[in-house]
């Protein structure tokens, strides 16, 4: 049934998601209308902060207490199985713990920017490409 959806296949070519996953997000998402942005679904998927400030206190953001679970587990799955088998992933993971982030915001940031590129993916009707390394695209300069 994934591969007859209009963007199964789209969803799939994302490192870490597979037919079961992306079925569940098909099923939980519904079509790309239902949400205007990314921002939208990553705040019902939970994955994005919620402003908690008060008078002079400010940029005090909390992890949401109500969120759709089963959205939030279609993004969380993939990001740790993209952590051993995606270099780019890898890479933002240890650039988030570089950055003094603890393992539970450093995989909740790398979910948030799976979704963002998934989003991308899905507005353009595109499958996901990875771009080349900036090494390769040098050696290509370098060789025309």
């Amino acid at each position: 049934m994934v591969a007859e959806h209009e963007l199964g296949e789209i969803v799939i070519s994302l490192p870490g998601i597979g037919t079961t996953l992306a079925a569940e997000f098909l099923a939980h998402a519904g079509t790309p209308t239902t949400y205007p942005s990314a921002a939208a679904l990553a705040a019902h998927a939970g994955l994005a902060p919620i402003s908690r400030d008060s008078g002079r206190r400010q940029g005090h953001q909390i992890r949401p207490y109500r969120y759709h679970r089963g959205l939030r587990r279609v993004f969380s799955m993939p990001s740790f199985t993209a952590l051993t088998h995606c270099p780019r992933s890898r890479a933002y993971y240890d650039k988030k713990r570089a950055e003094g982030k603890t393992h539970r915001q450093a995989t909740a940031a790398l979910s948030r920017q799976r979704l963002n590129v998934l989003w991308v993916c899905i507005r353009d009707k595109t499958p996901y490409q990875p771009k080349q390394p900036r090494s390769a695209e040098v050696a290509l300069c370098e060789l025309a």
